[in-house]
C-alpha cells in the first residue's frame, strides 16, 4: 500500500446485512465515513456470506475472506499495510488485535464496540435472577473482563450510547482520550420530509420489528404476546399488532393468531412503508444494551413509539420521549392505548420525534469531530499510545499468550486435516 494513500481494513465479525439489523446499517454508516474521507476501503470477516449479506463490491469496497487462528492473515495484513484498522466487536479485536499490532504496528487500531456486550450479557442475568441491575455486577463477570480488555488495547473504542461513554467513564474509569461518542448518523427532519409523512387518520394498528437472533428482540416479543399485548386487546378489541424483522424463528411464527389480532409477517423490503402505516410502534425490551435502531427509524418515519427504560437509554430522556416510556406492563399499555386513540398527544409526540433526531443524531454534527479525532490519532499515534499503560502491558500479555495458543491450535488443525 502506498504511504500517499490512506486505508483502513475494517474486520467485521460478520458481513454486514443492513436489511437485517441495526447493526449492519451502522457498519455501513461508518463505511460511507470512510469513504467520504478519502479512504480505500478493505472488508475482510472469516465468517460466511448470506443471500441477505449486503454487495460491498458496488460501494467500491474490497472484500477480503480471512480464517481464524491462521498466518495467512498476518501475511495478508502486512501485504495491505492499512493506515487503520477497525474491529466490528470486541470478540474480533481478541483474534486479530495482536496480529495487527506485530505485523502493521503504526497502524491506528480502532474497536467499534456496536453496543457493549457485557452490559448486555449482565442485564439478562438479572433478569432470570429476579434482581435488580447494579452496574457493579457487570465487575463479576468474565465478558466484562474481556470486553474491557479489548477497549484498553485498542488506540480508540467506538461508542454508541451516552449511557455506555458514562459507564465507561465514571464506574470504570477508563480514559475519555480512549472513547469516542458516534451514535447513529442521520439526515435533518425537515418540514419538506415531515409533509410526505402519512397522517394520523390514515395510519392502522400497531407494529413491533427486530432481528430475532438478537436476545432482547426475541424476549421482547415473548412479553408482548404473552402479557402486554391481552392488556392492549382488553381496551382496543379491533387493534391489529404486526411483527415484522428478520430471521423470524418457528417459535415467533407460531405466536401468529387471526383470532387476536397479532401477525407475524418475517422479513420486509421496504422498511419506510411498514413504519409509516402503523400508528405507534411498541418496543417492550426488557434488557439489551447500545442504541436501539428501531426506535431512531420510527421518528425519522414520523411514527410514534412506546417502549421501556432499556429501549429509550441513550437517545432521549423519558419525559422527553416521541410517545412514552414505561417497565411496568400495565402502565405500558395505557400509554399505547392513550398514544393510539389521541391524535393531540400523537402529534406532539411525533414532534418531540422530529427534536430529538434534528439535535442530537445529525451526521453534520459528528462527524466533522470524529475525523479530526482520527487524524489526530494517525498523526499522533505514539504520543497517544503513551498516555495508556494499561492499555500497552494488556497487549504485551496478549501477544505472548494468543500468539502461542494461536500457533497451538494451528498446528492442530493442520494435523487433523491430515
Amino acid at each position: 500500500m502506498s504511504e500517499s494513500v490512506k486505508s483502513v481494513l475494517i474486520i467485521g465479525k460478520v458481513w454486514p446485512e443492513s436489511r437485517s439489523s441495526a447493526a449492519g446499517s451502522r457498519m455501513l454508516q461508518l463505511i460511507d465515513v470512510f469513504q467520504n474521507q478519502g479512504f480505500e476501503t478493505h472488508f475482510a470477516s472469516a465468517a460466511s456470506g448470506s443471500d441477505y449479506s449486503d454487495d460491498l463490491s458496488i460501494r467500491g469496497i474490497v472484500c477480503h475472506e480471512i480464517k481464524l487462528n491462521d498466518t495467512s492473515f498476518d501475511l495478508f495484513v502486512k501485504r495491505l499495510n492499512p493506515t487503520i484498522v477497525m474491529f466490528d466487536r470486541f470478540m474480533t479485536e481478541e483474534q486479530y488485535g495482536w496480529r495487527v499490532a506485530e505485523q502493521c504496528p503504526d497502524a491506528v487500531r480502532i474497536l467499534d464496540t456496536e453496543d457493549l456486550h457485557s452490559l448486555r450479557f449482565t442485564r439478562l442475568k438479572c433478569l432470570k435472577e429476579g434482581v435488580p441491575f447494579q452496574s457493579v455486577l457487570m465487575f463479576q463477570e468474565e465478558i466484562t473482563k474481556r470486553e474491557l480488555a479489548a477497549i484498553y488495547r485498542s488506540d480508540l473504542s467506538i461508542m454508541i450510547s451516552t449511557y455506555e461513554m458514562d459507564l465507561l467513564q465514571n464506574t470504570f474509569e477508563i480514559d475519555t482520550d480512549f472513547l469516542f461518542y458516534l451514535p447513529f448518523l442521520l439526515d435533518p427532519i425537515s418540514d419538506t420530509v415531515r409533509d410526505k409523512w402519512t397522517a394520523f387518520d390514515d395510519r392502522n394498528g400497531f407494529m413491533m420489528i427486530g432481528n430475532y437472533l438478537h436476545e432482547p428482540n426475541l424476549d421482547a416479543v415473548k412479553w408482548l404476546k404473552q402479557v402486554i399485548w391481552p392488556l392492549i386487546r382488553a381496551q382496543l378489541p379491533d387493534a391489529e399488532l404486526n411483527i415484522y424483522g428478520s430471521y423470524v424463528s418457528q417459535e415467533v411464527i407460531q405466536m401468529d393468531n387471526n383470532k387476536e389480532g397479532f401477525y407475524v409477517h418475517g422479513r420486509v423490503d421496504h422498511l419506510e412503508h411498514v413504519i409509516s402505516q402503523a400508528r405507534v410502534m411498541l418496543a417492550p425490551l426488557r434488557f439489551g444494551a447500545g442504541l436501539k435502531g428501531k426506535l431512531l427509524d420510527a421518528m425519522v418515519f414520523g411514527t410514534p413509539s412506546v417502549t421501556t427504560s432499556i429501549g429509550s437509554e441513550g437517545i432521549s430522556e423519558s419525559q422527553n420521549w416521541c410517545g412514552a416510556v414505561n417497565d411496568d406492563p400495565k402502565l405500558f399499555t395505557e400509554a399505547a392505548v392513550n398514544l393510539y386513540l389521541s391524535k393531540t398527544d400523537w402529534l406532539n409526540a411525533q414532534n418531540r420525534g422530529i427534536s430529538i433526531v434534528n439535535n442530537d443524531f445529525l451526521k453534520k454534527d459528528h462527524i466533522p469531530t470524529f475525523t479530526k479525532k482520527m487524524n489526530d490519532l494517525i498523526e499522533n499515534i505514539d504520543a497517544h499510545r503513551n498516555k495508556s499503560f494499561i492499555g500497552s502491558m494488556l497487549m504485551h500479555h496478549t501477544m505472548s499468550g494468543s500468539k502461542y495458543m494461536s500457533r497451538w491450535i494451528e498446528e492442530k488443525t493442520k494435523r487433523n486435516s491430515k
